[in-house]
């Protein structure tokens, strides 16, 4: 197949033309626009995002601490149907604060663990068992995939803004091109189609 022979113009809603419509520049403007904003939009909100999931996960950790408990009554077996991910199951354990205090409540423990075995749980300020808070290289993944989930969310929706307002213009131009036609076409009378 051969190429056209006519040249490619590049920019032309920006250049200077008979033929270019008030609608093709604010198309161009618009353009423009969504690209920026969702450029700096996107940056803005997956730094946002990363921060945010910083700042919890590091509060998550200052909130708990580890405590080494004793499990109250022996740790069941599972039994290979019932096998989770991290190979543990619940089990009721108890611990005392340095202030005296005894806190008894339910932990992942390792199946077949004797009562009397010495465990370690997390726990928070009121002595409830907590997850085991993140290391820093799980936090640094977490924000990492956060801010790109969020970046890529916020310039999602500003480019589909974009195209909805591209769609609007895109239509409105249509209407032009008929009243043009229907304008040229009439003028004797009568339609050539």
């Amino acid at each position: 197949m051969a190429a056209s022979g006519c040249p490619r113009v590049r920019l032309w809603r920006w250049r200077r033309s008979p033929l270019r419509r008030r609608s093709d520049l604010v198309e161009a403007w618009v353009v423009l626009a969504g690209w920026v904003f969702a450029l700096v939009g996107a940056l803005f909100a997956g730094l946002a995002a990363a921060d945010a999931v910083t700042h919890s996960a590091k509060e998550q950790r200052a909130a708990s601490h580890k405590v080494t408990a004793v499990l109250v009554k022996d740790a069941a077996d599972p039994g290979a149907s019932r096998v989770t991910t991290d190979h543990l199951v619940w089990g009721t354990v108890r611990w005392t604060d340095p202030d005296g205090t005894t806190h008894t409540d339910d932990a992942r423990v390792p199946p077949k663990t004797h009562a009397g075995s010495k465990v370690v749980v997390w726990a928070d300020r009121h002595g409830a068992v907590v997850n085991e808070p993140l290391t820093e290289t799980e936090i640094l993944l977490h924000a990492v995939a956060g801010g790109i989930l969020a970046g890529w969310a916020a310039g999602g929706v500003v480019l589909g803004c974009t195209w909805v307002v591209r769609l609007g213009l895109e239509r409105r131009r249509m209407d032009e091109w008929a009243a043009e036609w229907e304008r040229m076409d009439t003028p004797w009378g009568w339609k050539t189609g």
